[in-house]
């Protein structure tokens, strides 16, 4: 090579370095990704029912992405040390696939954000809770994820109390309002999940019933993997970029 022994040490050095936090970031992702398509608890029933899966789909190219990722880079490296332009060559092939593959699941995670609207579970909460079809196992696992969503965060509705009476629901067909303003899960609960005072509950006495809404209690979670896919992935796809760079400029310079 017509570069300095020095020079050429030190670029085979940082891009081995570069290789070993690929494929340790590659383990986290596939790690982190994992998870979040293996977690059936909290709001992701809810996000089922919305049949919106751009989060599982991103999270499971995710899962493939790290994988490459952590492959490639023991490629890459045995390429460096070694000097081999083929093996160099496949490696940017195949970084650059793979490159492409994270960009989607990116772009798929980080827009999935825009989508989750108050009123995209409003609308599913009113049209599915306690709705009266015992076949619809789909209806029953929302019904079920809203009672445990507002009995843990002390919440009522999407944005309050007042959505179940400011709207028609599944659930104003069967109770009457004088009777059931709302959910018995709005209510505070003792610690044996019955209301302090129903009646004080009813008539929407302050410290009887939850007066907040369940929203930011689904969206966190959601939002913090969505940002684990999305930030995360951006930041390896930051460092891949260099790293590729770095290895394009290297094979360019090995002889034949």
């Amino acid at each position: 090579m017509a570069k300095s022994d020095d020079c050429v040490h030190i670029l085979q050095g940082l891009l081995v370095f570069g290789n070993v936090v690929i494929g340790l970031c590659g383990i986290a992702l596939t790690a982190e990704c994992i998870y979040v398509v293996s977690n059936s608890d909290g709001p992701y029933p809810l996000l089922k029912a919305t049949e919106n899966r751009d989060i599982h789909a991103a999270a499971w190219i995710g899962i493939f992405v790290g994988l490459a990722l952590f492959a490639l880079s023991i490629l890459g490296i045995i390429g460096v040390v070694r000097a081999s332009r083929t093996l160099l060559l496949v490696y940017i092939i195949l970084m650059l696939i793979t490159f492409a593959f994270e960009m989607a699941s990116c772009i798929t995670a980080a827009t999935h954000q825009d989508s989750l609207t108050p009123n995209l579970f409003l609308k599913q909460m009113l049209e599915r809770y306690q709705k009266s079809d015992p076949n619809k196992n789909s209806d029953n696992e929302v019904t079920k994820t809203w009672d445990e969503l507002m009995r843990q965060n002390h919440c009522c509705g999407v944005n309050g109390p007042s959505d179940w009476q400011d709207y028609t629901s599944a659930f104003r067909l069967t109770h009457s309002d004088a009777d059931y303003p709302w959910p018995r899960m709005c209510c505070v609960l003792d610690a044996q999940g019955s209301p302090v005072n129903l009646d004080g509950c009813k008539l929407g006495v302050s410290g009887y019933y939850n007066s907040n809404g369940c929203y930011d209690a689904i969206s966190g979670p959601v939002n913090a993997h969505t940002w684990g896919v999305a930030w995360f992935g951006f930041a390896i796809l930051c460092w891949t970029f260099c790293v590729l760079l770095g290895t394009m400029f290297y094979w360019s310079g090995i002889e034949y």
